[in-house]
């Protein structure tokens, strides 16, 4: 019974070159995932926001942009009446 029972490893093929590129891409989208969710997460320096602070002032009058009004064209035009004497 000793006798039969084979141990060898299993005969598994060499990866391609396509399997390759495929692991390692995925590799680094997770490495890149993992950037980005890390970018969210964590604050950015004061010191930038500092300096690109000075250089620009921002005054709550030049963010804002006003709206330019568009005409209305759900208003009808009046009919014009004969006026009853």
């Amino acid at each position: 019974m000793a006798a039969e029972l084979d141990f060898s490893p299993p005969e598994i093929p060499e990866p391609t070159f396509m399997e390759n590129v495929l692991r390692y891409g995925l590799f680094f989208g997770a490495i890149f995932q993992l950037i980005c969710v890390l970018a969210i997460i964590l604050p950015v320096s004061k010191s930038h926001k500092m300096d690109s602070d000075s250089f620009e002032p921002k005054n709550s009058e030049t963010v804002k942009k006003p709206k330019a009004t568009a005409p209305q064209i759900s208003k009808k035009p009046k009919k014009e009446t004969k006026k009853k004497r």
